[in-house]
């Protein structure tokens, strides 16, 4: 039996036989072509739910503490004007199942809270800032 594997945007062509299996080709996908518009766009549609955060700028002098991962926020420990210790618990993120402490990575005031609990993240994205 043949199957075809996709992996990383590379297609694995495999033969599997009783007790082996052979590699049979690679190929590369192509990347599909934009879609040409012939037609006026729709009205404006609905928001989607639980959409990430926009990016925020960060007040010059003030420090991000960012996202490591895509995950969701189990809870935040720190409030607006509250002083932290560098090393102290500012936010709770479960990714992949797993609870990920994030903690400051200085001392100073909590100048924002840019997340809230339940929120969805991304990678890289501002969650407190430490002035």
């Amino acid at each position: 039996m043949i199957y075809k594997v996709t992996i990383n945007d590379k297609v694995y062509e495999v033969e599997v036989e009783k007790g082996k299996a052979n590699l049979v080709r690679t190929t590369k996908l192509e990347a599909a072509p934009a879609p040409v518009a012939t037609a006026p766009a729709p009205a404006a549609a609905p928001a989607a739910p639980a959409a990430p955060a926009a990016a925020v700028a960060v007040a010059a002098g003030a420090t991000a503490v960012d996202s490591p991962m895509p995950g969701t926020i189990l809870d935040v420990k720190v409030t607006q004007g509250q002083a932290v210790k560098e090393g102290d618990l500012l936010v709770i993120l479960e990714a992949m199942k797993m609870e990920n402490e994030i903690y400051a990575p200085c001392s100073g005031t909590v100048a924002q809270v840019l997340t809230t609990k339940g929120a969805t993240v991304d990678t890289g994205a501002h969650l407190v800032t430490i002035s």
